[in-house]
Parts: structure tokens; C-alpha cells; sequence
């Protein structure tokens, strides 16, 4: 497989880089900024994407589409939102090009053909949504409205990562409209707690739900809900974001609708996201220094099998084997691959599927067929046993329940050892040097002490969390009263 993946202790961007690339998870492509998901990298999305859709769809959310393009006046109807991603818009102004006459071959802008209204390349929706929302509401009786939508967007991102930063991403955006503010209210925590779920169940990541500050809040939004997760690295990774939107987009898009005791009131609004940053959080969470490991859950394929032998005679009668095994795992709802490939070396595969993170590997070779077993390695703690050939898609499958729940320990026992209470700034700074993680500190609730932190430490208030218990106590910058602590980290 080539030399080895740079340490996580080394060098904890390149090792991430390396992993995603060798992997075969994505790679850059020619356009700048821009990733290829690649099939194994996408078959892991579609994974997350059939996972969340159900949930979405069980909580009485209908999926639909909406343009890329948002003209410019829709965009800045919404002063705070267009504030807040005008930076990182893209936009289409010309519809055409046509050749140049003095260079041959080459294409130029039609300068003829210039759009009447610019068009702004989606970086969000909310926008185009509540123009389209204005004319479908009238009454209360058109309440709610609970769509989601699958797509790309584009956010102009100068510095990039791959899945973690990219120009163009994928993701899902939910955008429900309501008749009152609690249901509204209640839409958004529902639609953090599905996130959270997903994250733990699925994802085996841990994460804090709560709030964002006034600073980190979505732009548009009164209140934004955020599931928090935090990478072996000690920074932490924002997973999901569910946004209270109030009526500011109502009011920006004059959508109102008769209430039931016939008075005229504007829309409430929520909006929901996750996107493909959610693999880097899945790649940084569990994987080591030996590749990519994947909770069972998401993996492409749960098990592989690899068989193992010399000759055509033996090549047979192992394959004979492998195929029952590999029918019996199938049977019980496994998702299982036969590398039956005479191309590569038994010991290149075991190389290739533990660097792509497969959770269990079975090698099967004729003196294994005569014991009547197969070897098993877990590829979570690195570990190998001899187990019988009978009874064995039970025994995997208590194993792979095994494997998705160890991995979640194991992250947990690491966030729970990495989150410090600090009680002054010298040990705040100290912290964040020697050790990482969320730091619980007493914040006086001002935007100015909070940027003044950001500014001399890179630390910022990642969330406020839901279960907050009250405690008086000062601000660890300013020295002034606070009743509770807040988790800052350094993050991506």
C-alpha cells in the first residue's frame, strides 16, 4: 500500500489529508476549492443521507427542490442573511459566451448577453424559499409547511478542506413554516434532537446540544440550536445547526396568513441543516493512525471476506465456502463484500480494507475449512480470533452491535476527559495550550468579551449548552457577574 499514513501525533492535518485521499474517500478536482466524492466517500454519504431521510420523513417532513440561482433582490430582501454570507457569495452575470475572433479556439463573454438581474449561486435557501412560501400560504388551514430539501450550495471559501471547507458542498436544508412562535420554537429543538440522535446512533459521535451566542448565530436567525462534537485533535467540530428564524423572513418576504380568529399575521419560521462536513467529523472522531475507522452503522460494507489459498483446486473450494458465508451474513441483513479478486495479494487486501476502515474482516483458507472456522479481525481495537464457521452471522452480528457501541465509549470517555472548568484567564490560556478541548468558563454574556477571547486565543463560544445548569460565579475575562458556564474550544 506504500509508505505509511503520516502519525495523528505528528502532523494531525496531513494525517487527516492522507486518510481522506488514501482512503478513496475524495480528492480535489480543477475546479478550485472543489472536491470529487469518490464512489466509496459517497457510498458512506448515501449511508448518512437514507439515515436522516427516514428520520426527517418520521417526524412528518416531505422532501422537495428548489433553483441553484437566487436573483439578487430576493437575496438582500433579508438584510442580516445577506450581510452575513455576501462574502462568500459566487455570482452569474452573463447568460452566454461566444468565440474570439483574434484567438481562435477561445471563448470570451458575450458582453451582449448580460443578465438584467444578477444571479447569486446558492449558498443557502431561505431566500428563494420564502418567495416561493409567499404564495402558497394564505390561511392558517396551509400551516405548517415542513419541506426538506437535498442539494448542493456554494460558499466562496478561500482557505479549504476537504469535506470539512470546500467551495461547493452537499447537504440537506429543511425550511418549515408555522402559525405560532412555540411551534416554530418547538420545530427547531425537534430537529436538533433528530441531528444529536443521528450523530450518536449512527455517527458514534457524542455531541453537547445548545445554543449559539448572539456572535455565532446563523445570520437571520433569533436563536440557533447546534449539536457539537469534539475531534481527537482536542478542537471542536460544529456537526448540525437548527435555526429559530422568528419572522424575519416572513416580514422580509410580506408573507402573513389569516389566523383562526381572522386577523392577519406573518409566517414563523425554522430552517435546518447538516452537510458532507459530517464526514470529516466521522474521519476525526474514530480513525488512527492505521486508516479510517467506520461504526458498522455507516460502513459500506460491515464485513469483507477474503479468501485465502494457492491453485486453481484450492481457489474453488475456498470460494465454495466464502459464498456460503458470505449468503448467511446477507441473510441476516449484513452488508458483505467477497474481494474474490486473484489481482491482489491476501495481504494486500487486509492492508486496503483496514485502511478503508472496514469494521470486521474474515480470512478464509483450506486448513480454516477443515477446522470448520475463519478468522475474525476487528478493525476497531486492531484484534484477531478464531470463530466457528457455525452460527456465525449471529455471532457477527452481535459483534458489529458490539463494535458501533465501543466506538461510541470510546469517543465519549475522550470528550468527557477533555472538558476542563476553569475559573480565571491564565488557566483558560493554559488549557487550551496543554490540553485542548471544551473549556466550561463563566462568560458575562457581552459580544465584546467574547471577541476580545477570540482574539487572543482563537477560542470561541461553540455553545451554550441546553441542560446549562444556573451557577453564579464572574467572567473569566472581564470579572463581571455570570449565572452560567458556557463551552469555548478552538474549532474547525
Amino acid at each position: 500500500m506504500g509508505r505509511n499514513l503520516t502519525k495523528r501525533s505528528e502532523d494531525y492535518s496531513k494525517w487527516y489529508n492522507e486518510l481522506v485521499v488514501r482512503a478513496d474517500l475524495a480528492e480535489n478536482s480543477a475546479v478550485r476549492g472543489c472536491m470529487v466524492i469518490k464512489p466509496y466517500g459517497f457510498a458512506i454519504w448515501e449511508h448518512m443521507q437514507t439515515e436522516l431521510d427516514k428520520m426527517f420523513k418520521d417526524s412528518g417532513h416531505s422532501n422537495a427542490y428548489f433553483p441553484l440561482f437566487v436573483p439578487k433582490s430576493l437575496f438582500e430582501a433579508e438584510e442580516k442573511n445577506a450581510e452575513g454570507f455576501a462574502k462568500e457569495c459566487a455570482i452569474v452575470t452573463h447568460y452566454r459566451l461566444e468565440n474570439d475572433p483574434e484567438n481562435q479556439g477561445k471563448l470570451r463573454v458575450d458582453a451582449n448577453a448580460k443578465l438584467e438581474e444578477e444571479l447569486i449561486v446558492r449558498p443557502t435557501s431561505e431566500a428563494i424559499i420564502w418567495n416561493t412560501y409567499k404564495n402558497w400560504i394564505q390561511s392558517y388551514r396551509d400551516l405548517p409547511i415542513l419541506l426538506n430539501q437535498w442539494a448542493n450550495v456554494v460558499r466562496w471559501e478561500m482557505r479549504t478542506r476537504l469535506f470539512l471547507r470546500t467551495a461547493e458542498f452537499l447537504w440537506q436544508e429543511g425550511h418549515t413554516a408555522h402559525a405560532t412562535k412555540n411551534e416554530a420554537i418547538a420545530e427547531t429543538k425537534q430537529m436538533n434532537e433528530i441531528y444529536a440522535r443521528f450523530a450518536e446512533n449512527f455517527m458514534g459521535i457524542p455531541v453537547i446540544q445548545g445554543t449559539k451566542s448572539e456572535s455565532e448565530r446563523f445570520a437571520g436567525a433569533v436563536e440557533t440550536y447546534c449539536i457539537e462534537a469534539l475531534m481527537q485533535d482536542g478542537k471542536a467540530l460544529q456537526a448540525g445547526t437548527a435555526h429559530f428564524l422568528g419572522q424575519n423572513f416572513a416580514k422580509a418576504f410580506d408573507v402573513k396568513f389569516a389566523n383562526k380568529e381572522g386577523g392577519l399575521d406573518y409566517v414563523w419560521a425554522t430552517s435546518w441543516g447538516v452537510s458532507t462536513r459530517l464526514m470529516g467529523a466521522l474521519i476525526m472522531t474514530h480513525s488512527d493512525d492505521q486508516g479510517l475507522v467506520l461504526p458498522p452503522n455507516l460502513a459500506p460494507h460491515q464485513v469483507v471476506i477474503v479468501p485465502i489459498y494457492k491453485g486453481d483446486e484450492q481457489r474453488q473450494q475456498v470460494l465454495k465456502s466464502a459464498r456460503e458465508i458470505k449468503e448467511q451474513l446477507q441473510d441476516v441483513g449484513i452488508r458483505v463484500k467477497l474481494d474474490d479478486r486473484d489481482t491482489h495479494t491476501p495481504g494486500f487486501k487486509f492492508n486496503d480494507y483496514e485502511l478503508k476502515g472496514v469494521p470486521i474482516r474474515l480470512g478464509i483458507g483450506p486448513k480454516d475449512i477443515e477446522k470448520g472456522s475463519v478468522e475474525l479481525a476487528r478493525r476497531d481495537n486492531l484484534t484477531k480470533s478464531f470463530v466457528s464457521q457455525e452460527a456465525i452471522a449471529s455471532h457477527i452480528k452481535n459483534l458489529l452491535e458490539e463494535i458501533q457501541q465501543n466506538l461510541f465509549d470510546r469517543a465519549l470517555s475522550f470528550r468527557e476527559e477533555h472538558i476542563t472548568e476553569v475559573d480565571s484567564f491564565e488557566d483558560f490560556k493554559k488549557t487550551l495550550k496543554d490540553k485542548g478541548g471544551f473549556v466550561s468558563a463563566h462568560w458575562d454574556g457581552t459580544q465584546e468579551t467574547e471577541n476580545r477571547i477570540k482574539q487572543e486565543t482563537k477560542a470561541t463560544i461553540r455553545c451554550i449548552p441546553i441542560d446549562n445548569p444556573s451557577e453564579n460565579g464572574k467572567c473569566i475575562y472581564s470579572g463581571n457577574p455570570s449565572n452560567q458556564r458556557v463551552l469555548f474550544a478552538k474549532a474547525y
